[in-house]
């Protein structure tokens, strides 16, 4: 319990240090409103936003288009991670492609994307899936190769079928492999949607930032930006809750590990 006080209370000191140094600046340097608004301004601004009900639509256009891109990306890039770690015939004629695919800029994709699949919410699902797909993919595909030849060996001499040795050993030698890309295509997922809105969109939080830019509303922009951190945070949490609760063994072995230092 005193560590979970502590890992909420040392952020919340750092979040109460940043207020304070930033209220402060804004007044001491006298920054015009436009610039950067003081806290009280740009909260005033947020809770003006969501009591009116302005900015609810865009939120959920963005939180939409990020889980479902999320999901269909995560997918495949499990999918074909685990395919192509199981055969290298498969690798040879597939891996490349992938990792071109990735060294291609998403943002100059954006327009083609837009162009393909139009203005509406598809164009944003398959932005954010293309983002969110490789990281899966690549701790996926390298982490059901890690575990031990030996093991494998021996339930292959025991007649061990190739989808219990995947479905028990290397899927789980893999998890937190796979737990930690899946954490990092929460925050890529968002980057997409967001990419996608800015090129074409009616709606999303792009959309709200964009639009709060050109009329220079640095409160509004901010509200957005502080709702795109907020969701970041969220949807990153509640992937290291679901670790923590699928890959339960990694928190016995460290608590293991924690008990054998103290002793």
């Amino acid at each position: 319990m005193r560590e979970e006080v502590i890992l909420v209370l040392y952020p919340l000191i750092t979040l109460v240090v940043i207020i304070f140094l930033w209220s402060v600046g804004v007044e001491i340097f006298d920054v015009p409103n436009y610039i950067l608004p003081g806290p009280y301004s740009v909260l005033s601004t947020f809770i003006a936003a969501y009591s009116q009900g302005y900015i609810w639509t865009h939120l959920f256009f963005t939180f939409k288009s990020t889980v479902l891109g999320y999901f269909v990306g995560c997918g495949l890039g499990l999918i074909l991670g685990s395919l192509l770690a199981e055969s290298r015939t498969l690798e040879k004629f597939i891996y490349i492609y992938v990792v071109i695919l990735q060294s291609i800029p998403k943002v100059a994709l954006a327009p083609l994307i837009i162009m393909w699949f139009g203005f509406g919410i598809e164009s944003k699902i398959v932005m954010v899936a293309l983002i969110c797909f490789f990281p899966v993919f690549i701790n996926t595909f390298v982490g059901i190769r890690q575990p031990d030849p030996d093991l494998i060996d021996v339930l292959r001499v025991f007649s061990a079928s190739r989808s219990l040795i995947f479905f028990h050993v290397k899927l789980p030698a893999a998890a937190g492999s796979i737990f930690a890309g899946l954490q990092i295509a929460v925050v890529l997922g968002l980057i997409g949607a967001v990419v996608a809105e800015f090129v074409a969109s009616q709606y999303g939080l792009g959309t709200v930032i964009q639009s709060a830019a050109l009329e220079l509303d640095t409160s509004l922009m901010l509200t957005g930006v502080f709702s795109l951190a907020l969701m970041g945070v969220a949807g990153s949490l509640l992937v290291r809750i679901c670790h923590r609760k699928v890959v339960f063994w990694e928190e016995g072995r460290s608590q293991i590990n924690r008990n054998v230092e103290v002793a």
